[in-house]
Protein backbone atom coordinates (compact mmCIF):
# COMPACT_ATOMS: atom_id res chain seq x y z
CA UNK A 1 0.00 0.00 0.00
CA UNK A 2 1.41 3.50 -1.30
CA UNK A 3 2.14 6.16 1.24
CA UNK A 4 3.31 9.35 1.84
CA UNK A 5 6.53 7.84 3.85
CA UNK A 6 7.65 5.90 0.15
CA UNK A 7 10.18 8.09 -2.07
CA UNK A 8 8.05 9.98 -4.50
CA UNK A 9 7.72 9.40 -7.91
CA UNK A 10 9.45 12.67 -10.21
CA UNK A 11 6.87 14.07 -12.75
CA UNK A 12 8.69 16.37 -15.15
CA UNK A 13 7.50 18.92 -17.68
CA UNK A 14 8.66 21.64 -19.10
CA UNK A 15 5.76 24.18 -18.85
CA UNK A 16 2.47 24.93 -17.26
CA UNK A 17 0.37 23.08 -19.95
CA UNK A 18 2.77 19.88 -19.22
CA UNK A 19 2.44 19.53 -15.32
CA UNK A 20 -0.48 21.98 -14.33
CA UNK A 21 -3.21 19.13 -14.83
CA UNK A 22 -1.56 16.54 -12.99
CA UNK A 23 -0.51 18.91 -10.04
CA UNK A 24 -4.42 19.67 -9.97
CA UNK A 25 -5.01 15.82 -9.17
CA UNK A 26 -2.99 16.01 -5.85
CA UNK A 27 -3.60 16.48 -2.60
CA UNK A 28 -1.72 17.44 0.59
CA UNK A 29 0.22 20.15 -2.37
CA UNK A 30 3.33 22.00 -1.05
CA UNK A 31 4.84 24.63 -3.50
CA UNK A 32 8.65 24.88 -3.95
CA UNK A 33 11.08 26.83 -5.86
CA UNK A 34 15.06 25.39 -5.83
CA UNK A 35 16.87 28.04 -7.60
CA UNK A 36 14.30 29.81 -10.57
CA UNK A 37 12.41 26.39 -10.85
CA UNK A 38 9.41 25.06 -9.04
CA UNK A 39 8.43 21.80 -7.76
CA UNK A 40 5.25 20.51 -6.62
CA UNK A 41 4.84 17.93 -3.87
CA UNK A 42 1.71 15.71 -2.58
CA UNK A 43 -0.13 13.02 -2.92
CA UNK A 44 -1.86 11.26 -5.95
CA UNK A 45 -4.72 8.21 -4.57
CA UNK A 46 -2.14 7.91 -1.76
CA UNK A 47 1.48 7.92 -3.54
CA UNK A 48 3.61 10.67 -3.41
CA UNK A 49 3.98 12.70 -6.19
CA UNK A 50 6.65 15.50 -7.25
CA UNK A 51 5.74 17.37 -10.15
CA UNK A 52 8.54 19.64 -11.74
CA UNK A 53 8.54 22.46 -14.33
CA UNK A 54 11.52 22.34 -15.81
CA UNK A 55 11.41 25.21 -18.24
CA UNK A 56 12.24 24.44 -21.97
CA UNK A 57 15.82 22.94 -22.83
CA UNK A 58 18.60 20.14 -22.18
CA UNK A 59 20.49 22.26 -19.54
CA UNK A 60 17.35 23.11 -17.83
CA UNK A 61 16.02 19.61 -17.82
CA UNK A 62 19.13 18.41 -16.58
CA UNK A 63 19.57 21.15 -13.75
CA UNK A 64 16.06 20.05 -12.68
CA UNK A 65 16.50 16.39 -12.47
CA UNK A 66 19.81 17.28 -10.19
CA UNK A 67 18.35 19.31 -8.15
CA UNK A 68 15.02 16.89 -7.66
CA UNK A 69 17.80 13.86 -6.56
CA UNK A 70 19.26 15.81 -4.10
CA UNK A 71 16.17 17.11 -2.92
CA UNK A 72 13.30 14.62 -3.43
CA UNK A 73 15.38 11.17 -3.91
CA UNK A 74 12.27 9.72 -5.76
CA UNK A 75 12.09 6.35 -7.03
CA UNK A 76 11.52 7.29 -10.59
CA UNK A 77 10.93 8.95 -12.97
CA UNK A 78 8.70 10.07 -15.81
CA UNK A 79 9.36 13.01 -18.52
CA UNK A 80 6.57 14.01 -20.15
CA UNK A 81 4.97 16.18 -22.66
CA UNK A 82 4.57 17.49 -26.17
CA UNK A 83 6.92 16.52 -28.97
CA UNK A 84 6.75 17.23 -32.74
CA UNK A 85 6.75 13.80 -34.85
CA UNK A 86 9.50 12.41 -36.76
CA UNK A 87 7.90 9.56 -37.74
CA UNK A 88 5.61 10.33 -40.69
CA UNK A 89 2.95 7.78 -40.00
CA UNK A 90 2.53 9.53 -36.02
CA UNK A 91 -0.45 12.18 -35.89
CA UNK A 92 -1.77 14.68 -33.27
CA UNK A 93 -2.65 12.70 -29.71
CA UNK A 94 -1.09 9.81 -30.98
CA UNK A 95 1.62 9.17 -27.49
CA UNK A 96 5.06 7.57 -28.08
CA UNK A 97 6.24 5.36 -24.79
CA UNK A 98 9.91 5.85 -25.41
CA UNK A 99 11.81 2.44 -24.90
CA UNK A 100 14.99 4.77 -25.39
CA UNK A 101 16.05 8.09 -25.82
CA UNK A 102 18.88 10.20 -27.87
CA UNK A 103 20.69 13.16 -27.72
CA UNK A 104 19.86 14.21 -31.75
CA UNK A 105 22.75 16.71 -31.79
CA UNK A 106 25.38 14.49 -30.15
CA UNK A 107 27.30 13.95 -33.36
CA UNK A 108 30.63 13.76 -34.98
CA UNK A 109 31.60 15.28 -38.37
CA UNK A 110 33.76 13.52 -40.44
CA UNK A 111 36.48 15.80 -42.20
CA UNK A 112 35.92 17.39 -45.24
CA UNK A 113 38.30 20.11 -46.97
CA UNK A 114 37.37 22.84 -47.92
CA UNK A 115 34.97 23.53 -51.14
CA UNK A 116 33.63 20.00 -50.81
CA UNK A 117 30.46 19.11 -51.31
CA UNK A 118 28.88 19.47 -48.01
CA UNK A 119 27.06 16.01 -47.05
CA UNK A 120 25.24 16.28 -44.39
CA UNK A 121 24.93 12.52 -43.38
CA UNK A 122 28.77 12.00 -42.98
CA UNK A 123 28.22 12.22 -39.03
CA UNK A 124 28.11 9.43 -36.96
CA UNK A 125 26.79 9.27 -33.08
CA UNK A 126 29.04 9.92 -30.40
CA UNK A 127 26.25 10.26 -27.44
CA UNK A 128 26.14 12.22 -24.20
CA UNK A 129 28.49 11.38 -21.05
CA UNK A 130 26.25 9.75 -17.93
CA UNK A 131 28.02 7.97 -15.08
CA UNK A 132 28.05 3.93 -15.36
CA UNK A 133 27.22 2.12 -11.82
CA UNK A 134 28.87 -1.28 -13.63
CA UNK A 135 31.92 0.65 -14.95
CA UNK A 136 32.72 3.38 -12.42
CA UNK A 137 32.65 5.75 -14.18
CA UNK A 138 31.37 8.26 -16.53
CA UNK A 139 30.75 6.65 -19.96
CA UNK A 140 29.48 7.42 -23.14
CA UNK A 141 26.17 6.56 -24.09
CA UNK A 142 24.08 7.06 -27.74
CA UNK A 143 20.81 5.80 -26.15
CA UNK A 144 19.68 5.72 -22.82
CA UNK A 145 17.09 3.05 -22.34
CA UNK A 146 13.63 3.13 -20.28
CA UNK A 147 13.11 0.76 -17.04
CA UNK A 148 11.83 -2.20 -17.40
CA UNK A 149 9.50 -2.29 -15.08
CA UNK A 150 7.99 1.32 -15.57
CA UNK A 151 7.81 0.26 -19.07
CA UNK A 152 5.86 -2.51 -18.01
CA UNK A 153 3.66 -0.03 -15.88
CA UNK A 154 2.96 2.00 -19.75
CA UNK A 155 1.96 -1.02 -21.45
CA UNK A 156 -0.31 -1.91 -18.69
CA UNK A 157 -2.05 1.61 -19.16
CA UNK A 158 -2.08 1.59 -22.72
CA UNK A 159 -5.59 -0.08 -23.39
CA UNK A 160 -7.06 3.17 -21.43
CA UNK A 161 -6.18 5.63 -23.80
CA UNK A 162 -8.71 6.37 -26.87
CA UNK A 163 -8.00 9.57 -28.25
CA UNK A 164 -4.87 8.42 -30.67
CA UNK A 165 -2.73 5.28 -30.95
CA UNK A 166 0.21 4.65 -28.30
CA UNK A 167 3.44 3.07 -29.75
CA UNK A 168 6.77 2.25 -28.17
CA UNK A 169 9.63 4.39 -29.74
CA UNK A 170 12.84 6.62 -29.65
CA UNK A 171 12.24 10.08 -28.03
CA UNK A 172 15.01 11.98 -29.88
CA UNK A 173 16.01 15.37 -27.67
CA UNK A 174 17.92 18.75 -28.65
CA UNK A 175 17.77 22.27 -28.42
CA UNK A 176 16.40 22.67 -32.30
CA UNK A 177 13.25 23.00 -33.37
CA UNK A 178 13.29 21.19 -36.68
CA UNK A 179 10.99 22.06 -39.53
CA UNK A 180 12.23 21.15 -42.69
CA UNK A 181 10.49 17.89 -43.80
CA UNK A 182 13.95 16.10 -45.78
CA UNK A 183 15.78 17.18 -41.80
CA UNK A 184 12.85 15.31 -40.14
CA UNK A 185 13.27 12.10 -42.11
CA UNK A 186 16.99 12.50 -42.13
CA UNK A 187 16.89 12.38 -37.79
CA UNK A 188 14.19 9.99 -37.81
CA UNK A 189 16.44 6.79 -40.13
CA UNK A 190 19.78 8.45 -38.91
CA UNK A 191 18.71 8.26 -34.68
CA UNK A 192 15.53 5.91 -35.41
CA UNK A 193 13.45 8.08 -33.93
CA UNK A 194 9.72 8.67 -33.35
CA UNK A 195 9.76 12.28 -31.90
CA UNK A 196 11.43 15.32 -30.76
CA UNK A 197 11.76 17.61 -27.67
CA UNK A 198 14.08 19.30 -25.70
CA UNK A 199 13.93 17.46 -22.45
CA UNK A 200 13.75 13.76 -22.15
CA UNK A 201 17.12 12.17 -22.85
CA UNK A 202 19.03 15.07 -20.74
CA UNK A 203 16.64 13.78 -18.02
CA UNK A 204 17.55 10.58 -18.38
CA UNK A 205 21.39 10.94 -18.76
CA UNK A 206 21.01 11.84 -15.30
CA UNK A 207 18.98 9.76 -14.25
CA UNK A 208 21.16 7.18 -15.48
CA UNK A 209 23.96 8.77 -13.35
CA UNK A 210 21.79 8.56 -10.34
CA UNK A 211 20.90 5.50 -11.04
CA UNK A 212 17.08 5.89 -10.72
CA UNK A 213 14.32 4.26 -13.01
CA UNK A 214 13.39 6.27 -15.91
CA UNK A 215 10.62 6.20 -18.71
CA UNK A 216 10.26 9.08 -20.99
CA UNK A 217 6.35 10.00 -22.86
CA UNK A 218 5.47 12.19 -25.34
CA UNK A 219 2.29 13.50 -27.01
CA UNK A 220 2.67 14.34 -30.67
CA UNK A 221 1.36 18.00 -30.78
CA UNK A 222 2.48 18.61 -34.23
CA UNK A 223 3.55 16.72 -37.25
CA UNK A 224 5.42 18.31 -40.37
CA UNK A 225 4.31 15.91 -42.72
CA UNK A 226 0.62 17.41 -42.09
CA UNK A 227 2.22 21.19 -43.20
CA UNK A 228 3.13 23.92 -41.38
CA UNK A 229 0.86 23.49 -39.12
CA UNK A 230 0.20 25.29 -35.31
CA UNK A 231 1.92 23.36 -32.46
CA UNK A 232 -1.64 22.30 -30.83
CA UNK A 233 -0.85 22.78 -26.77
CA UNK A 234 -4.49 20.98 -26.01
CA UNK A 235 -2.88 17.55 -26.08
CA UNK A 236 -0.70 18.77 -22.82
CA UNK A 237 -3.39 17.58 -20.72
CA UNK A 238 -4.05 14.78 -22.48
CA UNK A 239 -0.69 13.23 -21.80
CA UNK A 240 -1.22 13.72 -18.40
CA UNK A 241 -4.00 11.75 -18.03
CA UNK A 242 -2.07 8.99 -19.53
CA UNK A 243 0.71 9.54 -17.44
CA UNK A 244 -1.42 9.25 -14.09
CA UNK A 245 -2.54 5.58 -15.39
CA UNK A 246 1.24 5.09 -16.01
CA UNK A 247 1.29 5.94 -12.27
CA UNK A 248 -1.67 3.85 -11.19
CA UNK A 249 0.36 0.85 -13.06
CA UNK A 250 4.07 1.33 -11.17
CA UNK A 251 4.79 -1.13 -8.93
CA UNK A 252 8.43 -0.53 -7.01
Amino acid sequence: MSNATEAPILVMGAMDVETDYIIGKMTDVKQRMIGKWSFASGLFEGRPLVVCRTEWGVANASACTALAMEAYHPCAVISQGTSGAHDPELLNYDIVIGKKTVNTSAWKSHFEPQGSVDDPTNIEAIGVFAYDKHAGKFTQEVYHYASKRLLAAARKAEPTYTRGHVVEGTIGTCDTWNCQVDRVLFLHKFFESSVEDMESDAVAQICQTYDVPFLAIRIVSNSVFEGDQDWDLRVGPVCQEFVLNVIRNIEL
